[in-house]
């Protein structure tokens, strides 16, 4: 049976909706990323970049499976609710600075513009690659592409 919404009793949908964050009405995207700041700062505050980049590995691993666990359920591809690969894109623009207010903020707003506007080689990722892949790589393009902007504000 496929149910639009999958109940967060499921492991896998909880940890793709980043706990829920991807069912808040409008732009769950923008709320995953949200949800997933507070997490940043206190892994790169007691763990430094390294925990950080770290995490971000585990999440995008976890990640592959929660995605295909909701895409199952639901019977959707890639559908707004998946919010656990802004998380793992999120946290690679994050890596590269400290947790400074102004800097996660930037990051945020970088990662949100190149998560939005696709540019090449995250349009292509969201495109072509099949499944769980296809749904957190292309986050992991744009937070690089983030990552990179944020690496010269920071240094200028």
């Amino acid at each position: 049976m496929i149910n639009k919404r999958p109940s967060l009793c499921h492991p896998g949908i909880l940890l793709a909706t980043w706990f829920g964050a991807g069912y808040l009405p409008k732009a769950p995207g923008t709320w995953g990323s949200v949800a997933a700041l507070p997490f940043a700062w206190l892994i790169s505050l007691y763990f430094s970049w390294q925990g950080l980049a770290f995490a971000t590995v585990f999440v995008f691993v976890i990640g592959l499976w929660a995605a295909k666990v909701y895409e199952i359920k639901s019977g959707e591809h890639d559908p707004g609710a998946i919010v656990i690969d802004e998380v793992a894109g999120l946290w690679v623009t994050l890596i590269v600075v400290p947790p400074e207010p102004v800097l996660y903020l930037a990051g945020f707003l970088l990662f949100r513009l190149f998560d939005i506007r696709k540019p090449w080689p995250v349009s292509w990722a969201d495109r072509s690659l099949p499944g769980a892949w296809g749904v957190m790589v292309d986050d992991i393009f744009a937070g690089i592409y983030a990552a990179m902007i944020l690496m010269v504000i920071r240094f200028l």
